[in-house]
C-alpha cells in the first residue's frame, strides 16, 4: 500500500466505489473537487493498480482547530489497517493543532478510542437534499 499526503496526478477515475451506503453520494468528480478543497487529505493507494482504496480529509484553520469529516476505505480493503494507518497519518499531520474533532456514529466510537479520542457532545445539521454535492435545482 502507498500513502500520499496529496492528490497530484489524481484523477476521478481513481476513485471509483466510495461513498458505500450513502443514499446520494457524491460523484468521482464531486469526491475529487471535495479532496482537492480539503486542508488536508492522505489517500492509501493499491501498488499494482494504482488505484485509491481509501482516503481521510481535515479542515482546518492551521492554528487552532481541525475538523476531520471524511474517513473511508473500500469494502474489499477493509480490515486490512488502512482505516487506522490514515487516521494515525492524519493526526501525527494534525499534531501542532490544539483540537482535531471528529463526528461519528455509536457504533464507531471503539475505533476512535484507540486513537486517544474521546467522546463528547456535539450538535450537527445535514441538509440530505445536498448530500451529493451537486447543486439542486
Amino acid at each position: 500500500m502507498i500513502y500520499k499526503n496529496s492528490i497530484e496526478g489524481i484523477s476521478s477515475e481513481m476513485l471509483e466505489g466510495f461513498f458505500v451506503d450513502w443514499p446520494n453520494p457524491p460523484s468521482p468528480q464531486t469526491h475529487l473537487m471535495l479532496l482537492k478543497n480539503s486542508s488536508k487529505v492522505i489517500l492509501a493507494m493499491e501498488e499494482h493498480t494504482n488505484q485509491v482504496v481509501g482516503f481521510i480529509t481535515a479542515i482546518s484553520d492551521g492554528i487552532l482547530s481541525a475538523y476531520i469529516p471524511l474517513l473511508e476505505v473500500l469494502p474489499a480493503y477493509k480490515s486490512k489497517g488502512i482505516g487506522a494507518e490514515l487516521v494515525n497519518r492524519m493526526l501525527k499531520e494534525l499534531e501542532d493543532i490544539y483540537m482535531i474533532d471528529l463526528c461519528c456514529d455509536d457504533d464507531l466510537v471503539p475505533y476512535y478510542d484507540k486513537f486517544d479520542m474521546r467522546k463528547t457532545n456535539g450538535m450537527i445539521k445535514r441538509n440530505y437534499h445536498r448530500q451529493s454535492g451537486r447543486p439542486t435545482v
